[in-house]
């Protein structure tokens, strides 16, 4: 009981750190008492339960509660999850895709309301695992951001995956599902307009890049894309032409599809998460996700997913009931192994100058434990393009022993590779550890307890250097 406490409370407070509180203007009121309480129970088979609310003025509106169904786990094939469709006076405008038995922190845009009254439907939907009978929304409740308006005005909506025409089209109720959304926002080329550009975490790619160099390179087997971008004048008002989406191939499209209101309506249409505004017919998933939070500056993207812990346990227990999991685990091979035996880093790094002919040269990370100081254990394994080339924050993994613990590390190692042929000689300066931490027996991130800063410059001549042991910080 108290570890599920405790799971409770990582999500609920994951949820808390993704942004500035916001302005409330709800007014609950249900037909059923659980639910004038801020408790909404959805079965399957059941009817349909509302929540009533009072939008002050006109605007997005967000809903949020903690969701969890009995018997669901994201681990287990035919008890993956339990869907929830969610409509504003009768008009369908997300789903929320509920993997966990425990309760999970969620928060979903409502679109554009006007001042007035209004009722959300919450109903049991298609698409729900067999093993799913009911869902709990606690703590369910309606906001009217007033801070981040135009950034949820903007928001996408993104349509499931469907594989149309002969596909499942609840792919997203089992497999590749969105988690988290989130916006990055920069000045535009015009005094007084910016740039909002929006992204969002999936539990995996079904294609794309394989699950070994996700963990090497990017430090997680989630998919995170960049989705929308779109420029907006100093009233917040779309700017002709300027919406693009990321397409496949990882192309950037211009948008030239629907609109709900200001909400581009796209589709994912690729089995690594790429994006067309040409939707299918009548695809009965859609997500609305709540983009308002950001990320830190000068962090990677993954902490995003860090003040969601909740998204590594999904992620972990879709590669266990994918059977992409190596077992035993074995940190000498290649394929990935159970995720509580790595250590999840992030560190910030910059290239300099080539002075020669040759590939860019990548950082990994390399480990040594106090019981064999003599056996390095390489975030790359040893292969060059897993080593990271690109600057700045960046996430990778360390695979270690089964049971390995932060007390077992003696050395934190920076090492420079070569991602291909050649080496055209740019050195690579590392300056920090931003966090390093293993995922505890129920998949959910351990408290960082690894952090350095400093400057260690690797070259040809010299291309490994200690960033970190016990007490140097």
């Amino acid at each position: 009981m108290r570890s599920r406490a405790r799971h409770a409370v990582l999500a609920l407070t994951g949820a808390a750190l993704a942004g500035a509180p916001l302005t409330v203007a709800v007014s609950p009121v249900s037909p059923a008492s659980a639910a004038q309480r801020g408790t909404i129970t959805v079965e399957r088979g059941g009817p349909a339960r509302s929540l009533s609310f009072t939008a002050a003025r006109d605007g997005e509106a967000v809903i949020s509660f903690a969701a969890s169904a009995p018997g669901v786990s994201w681990g287990r094939e035919g008890a993956e999850s339990a869907v929830v469709s969610i409509a504003v006076d009768g008009r369908h405008v997300t789903d929320a895709v509920v993997p966990s038995s425990d309760p999970v922190a969620r928060s979903f845009g409502l679109g554009h309301v006007r001042e007035g009254a209004h009722e959300v439907t919450l109903r049991f939907a298609e698409g729900s695992a067999p093993a799913a009978r009911r869902v709990t929304l606690g703590g369910a409740r309606v906001r009217m951001p007033a801070a981040d308006a135009t950034v949820l005005r903007h928001a996408p909506i993104v349509v499931g995956r469907t594989g149309w025409p002969f596909g499942d089209p609840y792919q997203n109720a089992t497999t590749d599902t969105p988690l988290v959304a989130w916006h990055e926002t920069r000045p535009a080329g015009t005094p007084g307009h910016r740039t909002i550009e929006y992204s969002m975490v999936w539990s995996n790619e079904d294609g794309g890049t394989d699950t070994p160099a996700l963990m090497a390179r990017w430090g997680r087997t989630t998919d995170i894309e960049w989705v929308y971008r779109v420029e907006v004048d100093a009233s917040g008002r779309r700017v002709d032409g300027t919406a693009v989406y990321q397409a496949p191939l990882h192309l950037t499209f211009q948008f030239t599809g629907r609109f709900e209101g200001d909400h581009p309506v796209l589709q994912t249409c690729t089995q690594n998460n790429n994006m067309c505004d040409v939707i299918s017919p009548d695809p009965p998933l859609r997500f609305l996700l709540d983009a308002s939070g950001t990320r830190p500056d000068g962090r990677a993207r993954e902490a995003v997913m860090d003040r969601e812990p909740w998204t590594y346990r999904v992620a972990a227990q879709e590669m266990v009931r994918e059977g992409k999991i190596e077992s035993p685990s074995d940190p000498a091979t290649r394929e990935v192994g159970d995720q509580r035996a790595y250590l999840f880093a992030e560190f910030a790094k910059s290239t300099g100058a080539a002075d020669a002919w040759g590939s860019v040269p990548g950082v990994a990370l390399g480990v040594r434990l106090r019981s064999d100081p003599s056996t390095l254990y390489r975030s790359d394994h040893d292969r060059p393009a897993w080593s990271i080339d690109r600057d700045g924050a960046v996430a990778t993994t360390v695979e270690l022993p089964e049971g390995t613990t932060v007390s077992d590390v003696a050395v934190i190692e920076a090492l420079r590779r070569p991602t291909g042929l050649g080496d055209n000689g740019a050195p690579a300066t590392v300056t920090s550890i931003n966090r390093g931490f293993f995922l505890d027996e129920s998949y959910l991130p351990q408290p960082s307890s690894i952090e350095w800063r400093g400057s260690v410059t690797l070259t040809r001549e010299k291309p490994s250097a200690v960033l970190w042991r016990p007490g140097l910080a």
